[in-house]
């Protein structure tokens, strides 16, 4: 879109992940200049600082629309960048998958008993929630993560959704399918920048590339609802067995998820910043969605499962 825009004049060099890199580098990559831009998700780098997460997902957090409310216009893109900034980093929003799906696990799961020593592959925030709920959490590559299943290195593994986790194959040696992802419930994508380079660029060029940023924030999104559409009958289709995540399950993550963030406010001075003013955004869009969105949203999919 930036090259139309800007009539050929400006253009974007390519590479795919772990071609200059790898995907665990992509952020020192920009903040060192190796590259200007790397288009990947906050939550991956929560072993640098658990802010990190925040940008993107975080357990029990908000939904597609709510996260791109705080992000656009309650502060979150200006709390996001003032933290980055000692990384040597800026950011856009580029991309959101919409809610995700809680992973494929080779044994079912009916109460919370049913995870003590599961191996899943599972990272960042989410590892640290359910390590406390007696998973062992692996961090794998997605390339990695069925030979891992079919060898029985990993008990389960979560990626993203219907259509890029049938594209694996996970339902082959996995077959149950649980749901939701309370870990990414709105997962946004961001493209890291070097701020240097930044600005050095023309602001024609800035506002090409900021239009780009949102188009593709929105495409992405809508893409996933289309496609998932198609690919969760697929997968069924296919023999998946779709599982809601257990109530007890659900309930001490969420008691343990808020717990975690208290004890992350103690050790990291960013998310001690960020998270209070996250939170209280979160409640604010929140008393919204439950008078009219939510309430039409559930009275419509209830008539809709009633064949009405």
């Amino acid at each position: 879109m930036s090259r139309k825009c800007t009539g050929g004049k400006f253009e974007i060099q390519v590479f795919q992940a772990g071609e200059i890199v790898p995907g665990g580098q992509a952020l020192d990559a920009v903040a060192g200049n190796t590259v200007e831009i790397a288009h990947t998700c906050g939550y991956c780098f929560t072993g640098k600082d658990p802010a990190f997460a925040i940008g993107s997902a975080i357990p029990f957090g908000l939904n597609s629309r709510l996260q791109n409310a705080w992000l656009y216009h309650g502060g979150g893109n200006e709390a996001y960048d003032d933290f980055l900034k000692d990384h040597g980093l800026m950011a856009r929003p580029g991309g959101a998958t919409g809610s995700q799906m809680g992973g494929w696990f080779r044994k079912e799961i009916n109460s919370l008993q049913d995870l003590r020593g599961i191996k899943m592959r599972i990272a960042g925030v989410a590892g640290d929630v359910m390590s406390r709920l007696g998973v062992v959490p692996q961090q794998l590559p997605g390339g990695d993560i069925y030979p891992a299943l079919e060898r029985g290195t990993i008990d389960a593994a979560e990626w993203v959704g219907p259509y890029d986790d049938e594209r694996l194959g996970f339902y082959q040696i996995a077959p149950y399918y649980y749901y939701p992802s309370f870990w990414e419930g709105g997962l946004t994508i961001h493209f890291f920048i070097n701020p240097g380079e930044w600005e050095k660029l023309p602001d024609e060029y800035k506002a090409a590339l900021d239009t780009a940023f949102h188009a593709a924030n929105i495409n992405m999104q809508s893409l996933y609802d289309v496609k998932n559409t198609t690919a969760i009958r697929s997968l069924v289709g296919k023999g998946a067995q779709l599982r809601p995540l257990p109530r007890d399950v659900m309930d001490e993550a969420y008691k343990q998820a808020f717990a975690l963030y208290d004890e992350y406010g103690q050790k990291s001075p960013a998310w001690a910043k960020i998270y209070p003013e996250w939170k209280n955004s979160a409640k604010k869009v929140s008393e919204w969605f439950r008078v009219a969105e939510f309430s039409m949203t559930a009275m419509s999919l209830g008539a809709q499962a009633a064949g009405q």
